[in-house]
């Protein structure tokens, strides 16, 4: 179970390595096949921050993955500008695998025209680009329909997280991934914010 990170140059560190830490607190014991990565265009790519880290997949890669998340970042229109990374990403396809935007990273799902009559998330800044790509934004920090998924700030990417793995791996997965990385006496806290944002969307 391949689970890819799209992550560019000046990506949002919160929005990506939450994510990768989240999704990584799936047990490998119960998941063997459990694998996350993070697929740039680059080997390296350097963050907003200037955090540089190394890319464990391609994009190709990502297009093949169980799901991917595209990270957001202070790049992102450079990025659907840019007719050789849009072109690879064209391939990635909700009929065969989860597909989930983060903030900016909704833009790219726009652009391509995966929200095509799906309402969806994204932070502040980005909203008038995505609403200008024809795609209605929602005030809340998590949405999803079918296997399309879209999540608004920093610290909702904890919320893609929780609906993938609940698509993947099940809720008691869920609980164990949120219950691992939530504060120390808030985690029932966390855990039912998470659900109750994610819960609505889930396959019945």
């Amino acid at each position: 179970m391949h689970i890819a990170i799209l992550t560019f140059e000046g990506y949002n560190e919160l929005d990506s390595l939450i994510a990768l830490g989240v999704l990584n607190r799936v047990r490998r014991v119960s998941r063997p096949d459990w694998r996350v990565t993070i697929a740039s265009p680059t080997p390296t790519v350097r963050s907003m921050n200037g955090l540089v880290i190394e890319a464990t997949a391609t994009l190709e890669d990502a297009c093949a993955a169980d799901a991917v998340i595209v990270g957001s970042g202070v790049q992102t229109r450079e990025v659907v500008a840019d007719p050789a990374i849009m072109g690879v990403l064209a391939n990635l396809d909700p009929a065969r695998q989860l597909l989930a935007a983060q903030c900016s990273g909704t833009l790219v799902l726009a652009k391509l025209g995966l929200l095509h009559g799906v309402p969806a998330c994204t932070d502040l800044t980005t909203k008038p680009w995505v609403v200008a790509a024809g795609v209605e934004v929602l005030n809340q920090p998590f949405y999803a329909k079918g296997d399309v998924a879209t999540a608004g700030g920093c610290l909702a990417s904890h919320y893609l997280a929780a609906w993938i793995i609940a698509r993947l791996a099940g809720l008691d997965a869920v609980e164990e991934a949120i219950g691992y990385v939530a504060p120390v006496g808030e985690k029932e806290d966390y855990l039912a914010r998470a659900m109750r944002n994610v819960a609505p969307h889930l396959p019945l």
